[in-house]
């Protein structure tokens, strides 16, 4: 029988806020974190702007020492890690550690580290590049340092799957704890891939916006003058936990995870399947997990990235699924404000859901000022929505094809 697994916790460090609290506040607002780059001369680059993490200090928060043995994304990861331990008071009383697991994802690893210590190797020789380069860009070293950090020893590992890569994390975490595999699970996602040779890669393709004069107003998802996403960086875990020993601790419950559906599309690297026909399948699978009707979800957390192919595929996605209830729906693209995180883009995707459900605010699609005739749903446009929500879903699709869903509601008893 499967068990019910619910949220009890979270942390978050990202382009809207560097703790859960200020990101929701910024997403209500409706405000962007997308700035011109600041960090490395960008004159050469077709794209200037990005969304940051600012006021972070990784040494300040880590250690100097330990902070240099580690990349950027489990400096980011470790400390939305920290955030989630104090917000579900996991460790405040007696916990059996073997059963606590971490599953945290990266689509680009230790970037940073890879292409510095690159640079040591040419210039400086082998026998100068760092001993702990290794595992500072190894894709599984968040999840491997949050169980050393917290002496977790339950399921422990990394999910990749490119920009679906957090959903799936958390998903794959959901069906962890719901089949008895642990009482609980650090789960998301991190990146930290800011650095010119991406930007130059997905510029290469086409693939991001060049807004350069209005950095904030530049990524314009279902709009007709979108051009392309915004790359990002950051990371986001929630605390999975089994509903009974959640509630044997007295624990607050955020909300529960009802439905997990993942598929790829086996069609392009890049391109998704323009019939929509795998993330449809995703979505379906999603509420067949959860055994819910489509006409029950009162708002989607779409993918939406702003890119040419992306937000009409969707668009034919959800109305596959979802029939004339598509009309009824609320969709809304946070990317619009955040930015694209990658890795870690799902992971804050699901949260900013728990939020919307706890409260009951819908975010809103900012920057959506020229609607798209093919994209001819509710996106919520500029301004955040109250509404009595009960079920959300939240959509991630990634490069190869890789779609996945997660099916949330209100937690009732």
């Amino acid at each position: 029988m499967s068990r019910r697994v619910v949220i009890t916790g979270a942390g978050a460090v990202t382009p809207v806020g560097n703790d859960v609290a200020t990101m929701w506040e910024s997403i209500k607002a409706g405000r962007s974190g997308i700035a011109t780059i600041t960090r490395f001369d960008v004159s050469d680059l077709g794209t200037k702007f990005a969304g940051m993490v600012e006021g972070f200090d990784a040494a300040e928060r880590l250690g100097r020492k330990e902070a240099r043995r580690m990349d950027r994304i489990t400096h980011l990861a470790l400390e939305a890690c920290h955030q989630t331990i104090a917000s579900s008071r996991l460790l405040e009383t007696p916990v059996n550690r073997d059963r606590v697991g971490v599953v945290i994802g990266s689509s680009a690893g230790g970037i940073e580290t890879v292409l510095q210590q690159g640079e040591v190797l040419k210039k400086r020789g082998p026998n100068r590049v760092n001993p702990f380069f290794i595992p500072m860009m190894l894709v599984d070293t968040p999840s491997a340092q949050a169980g050393i950090e917290f002496g977790f020893r339950g399921p422990n590992m990394s999910v990749v799957t490119a920009c679906a890569t957090g959903t799936n994390a958390i998903g794959e975490s959901f069906e962890m704890v719901a089949r008895g595999a642990a009482d609980a699970i650090m789960a998301g996602g991190t990146d930290a891939a800011l650095v010119p040779l991406t930007i130059a890669g997905f510029n290469v393709m086409g693939a991001l916006s060049t807004h350069n004069q209005d950095p904030a107003g530049a990524c314009r998802p279902f709009d007709t003058d979108r051009d392309g996403f915004v790359v990002s960086e950051g990371a986001v875990v929630m605390m999975l936990e089994e509903l009974e020993h959640a509630k044997a601790r007295d624990a607050t419950i955020c909300a529960e995870i009802v439905g997990y559906g993942t598929s790829v599309d086996a069609h392009h690297m890049a391109a998704p399947l323009p019939t929509g026909e795998s993330a449809a399948l995703t979505v379906q699978r999603a509420l067949d997990r959860a055994g819910m009707d489509p006409t029950e979800v009162d708002y989607i957390n779409a993918h939406g990235t702003a890119t040419r192919l992306n937000d009409v595929t969707e668009t034919t996605a959800i109305k596959r699924v979802f029939g004339d209830h598509a009309y009824k729906l609320a969709v809304s693209s946070t990317k619009s404000m955040t930015g694209h995180l990658l890795g870690g883009a799902g992971a804050l995707e699901a949260l900013i859901c728990v939020k919307a459900l706890q409260d009951g605010i819908i975010p809103p699609t900012i920057n959506l000022k020229n609607p798209d005739p093919e994209c001819d749903l509710d996106y919520v446009p500029n301004q955040a929505r109250p509404a009595d929500i009960k079920v959300v879903a939240s959509n991630s699709f990634g490069f190869g094809g890789h779609n996945a869903t997660l099916i949330l509601k209100r937690y009732q008893e």
